[in-house]
């Protein structure tokens, strides 16, 4: 079966073995880890910070950021950031739930799309 090349001005891309959006606003307000999922931010305007187990680490314009499969992380944007983020279709649909429930539900959201609040 052969694919088409898709060149979109879409703010969204969702294929089978990754997805693409652009985004602003911060990560959740926790620690967390992705057990079996990389995912990666590129900045196109302000900043991000990450914050990492070991390290914080702020990530302006132009920067990439990738956290692999098992790596603990969260992050804040600033006011005027946004950022393409590449994730997999498991952390898509992960976030997508996240977003239209409460905090105290997102432990068990978490573990279901293997990955866990810190």
């Amino acid at each position: 079966m052969s694919k088409d090349l898709v060149i979109s001005e879409s703010i969204s891309a969702v294929g089978n073995s990754f997805v693409v959006h652009v985004w602003k606003g911060s990560g959740p307000p926790y620690m967390h880890v992705h057990y079996e999922d990389d995912e990666a931010w590129h900045i196109l305007k302000g900043t991000l910070t990450f914050t990492f187990a070991d390290k914080t680490v702020e990530a302006s314009k132009g920067t990439t950021v990738f956290v692999p499969a098992g790596v603990a992380h969260t992050y804040t944007a600033n006011d005027d950031a946004s950022y393409l983020i590449i994730l997999t279709p498991r952390l898509n649909e992960l976030i997508a739930e996240l977003q239209n429930t409460s905090l105290n539900e997102h432990p068990s959201i978490m573990k279901k799309y293997k990955s866990e609040i810190l």
